[in-house]
């Protein structure tokens, strides 16, 4: 059953359904963690910088809910509002990024209902990111309830400018002067480079450092 089914059968209140969107955060989060946890012990290495998870406030699904057309109903911010739960994973390099929308692609009982891949297909305003939304079963008493969640994926540099252009887009209400939206597109540019040249220079480390580790091992049976 998901989250809609379950509203028109006996839901009504906001506290319910935020209580299961809090509840399918917290799988979400658990599984990350533990994922980050494997990743480390195998590899010595853990992709995740830091995990933000988030309740949308009621003010902006009402606002998504106008800019789509829908009334500002219960049951319609279930049905077309999919970010109302989100977590944001913040790595170090552009292809933890996808190592990551893998692993969870693989998790068993998390469904991936949609993906978009704004890093390959940037926005027009420059952001990148990857996007995931998923749904996961929370049990309750007498029911398991699937519920959405959607799941950012990005480096630090592409959180940094997402976060700004977000304070933008709410300071200007979406329409930002034409020079600050230009400015914000040649910053989206630098911070692409930035991530290219930051994933180069962690390849030329991980080479370097193998040779020495090879040599090494080569003295000593010398």
């Amino acid at each position: 059953m998901d989250t809609a089914e379950m509203i028109r059968e006996d839901i009504d209140s906001w506290e319910t359904v935020i209580f299961l969107y809090n509840a399918a955060l917290k799988e979400v989060n658990t599984k990350l963690e533990i994922l980050n946890d494997e990743f480390r012990h195998i590899h010595k290495y853990n992709p995740i910088e830091y995990i933000k998870t988030r309740i949308k406030s009621p003010e902006s699904i009402v606002k998504k809910l106008k800019r789509y057309g829908y009334e500002d109903s219960i049951e319609n911010m279930v049905s077309y509002v999919n970010d109302i739960a989100g977590v944001r994973l913040v790595c170090s390099f552009t292809s933890d990024i996808y190592r990551l929308a893998e692993m969870i692609g693989k998790q068993s009982d998390l469904t991936v209902v949609s993906v978009k891949d704004y890093i390959k297909h940037p926005k027009e305003s420059g952001y990148k990111s990857f996007h995931m939304l998923v749904t996961v079963p929370i049990f309750l008493s007498d029911r398991v309830v699937d519920t959405k969640v959607e799941i950012q994926i990005r480096t630090i540099a592409m959180d940094f400018w997402a976060s700004l252009e977000h304070k933008i887009y709410y300071k200007f209400e979406g329409n930002a002067p034409e020079y600050i939206s230009r400015e914000l597109r040649e910053a989206a540019g630098i911070v692409s480079n930035l991530d290219e040249k930051m994933l180069q220079l962690n390849k030329a480390i991980l080479e370097a450092k193998a040779s020495q580790e090879k040599a090494e091992k080569g003295y000593e049976y010398n």
